[in-house]
């Protein structure tokens, strides 16, 4: 694996989209290029030549996983043709902006959010773009009134991170109307297969599959997750993965281990409620879907009087900033941010130039990062 792009498979292969995903040798081959030229590419680094990045990044989305490109038809899948006018004008999508892109994010309360922005930030200045960025506050403007006024000052291109796109209850349909507007876009985390656009996520599955692994390993047999609400894709793809797991790796019934799934609100409170609950189960070990849930996780273990982690071990997910510098250091799932930053962007980019990426979810691998939230099990304390 190189610069965290998803080069190897997790072991069982069979859960929600984990097949055909591009490696990165893949990538080179096709591309006839070294793979540290398609690192350079995707990480937005210079030094390659411009017919050279072009090559990389049509044979990603050549070998981009298929999931119902829907290729060839007319209609929300492709940008609207430009008129006449336009065409004599020289103005139309590519000309939108001077190099303006809006990039639409949650609260900035998750430390991963930022990490995000400034990834993204800093690939976008490298190609000679300015980011707008559109913060969603609790009160503040919605993602569709960030974007109509992102659209009024005439962006070239949106980023869209943990949007709308990823909340199953939410109506997909916006995001066809802002493609017949001719404004490109890319979606960073929660594939949904009824918006044609390209996708990068960080495979979750693989994600709690590790770290219900390294727990395993450890000699956790009572093993709990404790996720975010359901309607949202990164929090299913999740759950599926924890009861893969732990029927795979851990031999428990598919209704035993659905017991053992906790979903409340994102969150440090989040992490406190499931610990409650997940360790009056008896759970020795702990899944987060972020680590802020899982300060939350070792806070309310230290209010019962437990250590951690002699009495509970806790596993995050994000590697946000500052994580290794708890207390204890945290053991978590580390998103491959800077790299999904710069595919995003890559992506963006080649729409803006009127040549659209395949309508698929570019999925990149996670890494386990062991720090001090984690040790071998021992016999559950009974308060």
């Amino acid at each position: 694996m190189v610069d965290g792009v998803n080069d190897l498979l997790p072991p069982g292969g069979d859960g929600p989209g984990l097949a055909g995903t591009p490696r990165l040798a893949d990538i080179a081959g096709r591309a006839s290029v070294s793979e540290a030229t398609v690192s350079r590419v995707l990480n937005g680094r210079p030094g390659v030549a411009d017919t050279t990045r072009q090559r990389v990044l049509a044979a990603l989305g050549t070998l981009g996983r298929g999931r119902d490109e829907r290729r060839g038809r007319r209609g929300r899948d492709e940008r609207p043709e430009r008129s006449g006018r336009e065409e004599r004008s020289g103005r139309g999508p590519k000309q939108r902006g001077a190099g303006l892109i809006g990039l639409v994010t949650p609260e900035l309360t998750n430390p991963v959010f930022p990490a995000f922005a400034q990834a993204v930030e800093q690939v976008l200045a490298g190609h000679g773009h300015t980011p707008v960025l559109c913060t969603q506050l609790p009160g503040g403007a919605t993602e569709d009134e960030l974007v109509e006024q992102l659209v009024e000052r005439g962006v070239g291109g949106i980023v869209f991170l943990s949007g709308l796109h990823a909340d199953t209850s939410a109506d997909p349909a916006r995001y066809a109307a802002l493609a017949a507007r001719g404004v490109p876009y890319v979606l960073i985390n929660g594939y949904n297969e009824r918006v044609s656009a390209p996708f990068v996520s960080a495979d979750d599955h693989a994600a709690v599959r590790m770290a219900v692994g390294h727990l395993a390993e450890l000699g956790h047999r009572r093993i709990g997750l404790a996720t975010g609400p359901q309607r949202y894709v990164p929090s299913r793809r999740k759950r599926e993965g924890f009861l893969d797991a732990s029927v795979g790796l851990l031999g428990l019934a598919w209704g035993e281990a659905e017991e053992l799934v906790c979903s409340t609100l994102f969150g440090v409170e989040g992490g406190q409620v499931a610990a409650g609950t997940l360790l009056g189960l008896g759970c020795t070990g702990i899944v987060c879907a972020s680590d802020l849930m899982a300060l939350g996780v070792v806070r309310a273990a230290r209010e019962r009087g437990l250590g951690v982690p002699y009495d509970v071990s806790v596993v995050g997910y994000d590697d946000s900033q500052l994580i290794a510098f708890t207390d204890p250091p945290l053991t978590t799932v580390r998103q491959p941010v800077r790299a999904m930053a710069a595919a995003a962007v890559a992506a963006l980019l080649e729409e803006m130039a009127g040549r659209p990426m395949q309508r698929t979810e570019y999925v990149f691998q996670p890494e386990l990062v062991v720090r001090g939230s984690t040790a071998g099990a021992r016999v559950p304390r009974h308060h």
